[in-house]
């Protein structure tokens, strides 16, 4: 699959077209994903739930187009589309969705094997892993007190110390190798195992967001020693489908200079 800029539709548009054969099958549903713009008004946005259902339908090897909205200067033909509802939101053979857990459980079932990928993880546990995360950094990124900074970021760094566990420890049915003092541990390079799942689609846009804002406005990075969540996150920027749907890191600093306050 690839991706590339095949054009600008409305001066407050770009459209962008994915697809996993040399043309499109008749038999391929119409599908458009409207995704939040950045701050020129056509690059991918800060909005991990964008990401994650792009990262969902390119997963998935179905031909769709991606269209960038700029909130400031939403098309009146959006407005119609779907009015009053922010982007992400989704067109279906010409049905409008905008609920972004629905149109994931959707995409789920209507793009189906053999045709298409399962995403769905074998270990229900994967759906968990490091959903507390981002909670946590809200917390730490936001806070205004010095005092409070400290204690704020332990708790961040506790919730990767849990994912890094889960990451660690090796999957039901899986083979492990042999690790520090002999401890088995697990190979795989993603949530649920060697391939990305929704599990890996609904954290890594979340994760991209944390990794970037906290090094930029708090000087906090994943330690070294979390190795099986460096693994990950490295795992994941050699994956086209989590890469190239991924805002600019600029612009999650950005999103995030209006809302991180100094610490006083």
């Amino acid at each position: 699959m690839s991706v590339g800029r095949v054009g600008v539709h409305h001066p407050t548009r770009a459209a962008v077209t994915a697809m996993g054969n040399n043309e499109k099958d008749a038999r391929e549903p119409e599908i458009e994903l409207f995704v939040k713009a950045g701050s020129d008004g056509e690059s991918i946005g800060n909005c991990p739930f964008s990401q994650r259902l792009f990262m969902i339908l390119w997963l998935k090897g179905v031909v769709f187009n991606v269209t960038t909205v700029d909130l400031k200067r939403k098309p009146p033909e959006l407005q119609k589309l779907a009015p009053g509802t922010p982007p992400p939101f989704l067109t279906f053979n010409g049905d409008v969705r905008t609920d972004v857990n629905a149109i994931a459980d959707f995409l789920e079932a209507q793009l189906t094997p053999p045709r298409y990928p399962s995403l769905a993880p074998k270990h229900e546990e994967s759906n968990l892993a490091g959903n507390d995360i981002f909670a946590k950094f809200s917390a730490f990124i936001k806070n205004t007190k010095k005092e409070a900074n400290d204690k704020l970021q332990a708790a961040l760094l506790k919730a990767f110390q849990k994912l890094d566990l889960y990451l660690a420890e090796p999957l039901r049915g899986e083979t492990p190798v042999q690790g520090a003092g002999g401890r088995p541990e697990s190979q795989r390079p993603f949530l649920d195992g060697d391939e990305l799942t929704l599990a890996d689609c609904n954290l890594l846009p979340k994760l991209h967001i944390v990794t970037v804002v906290t090094r930029k406005y708090r000087g906090w990075e994943v330690p070294v020693n979390l190795r099986f969540v460096r693994r990950y996150l490295e795992a994941a920027a050699s994956r086209d489908e989590f890469a190239h749907t991924c805002p600019a890191a600029r612009e999650l600093e950005l999103a995030y200079a209006q809302v991180t306050p100094e610490l006083t």
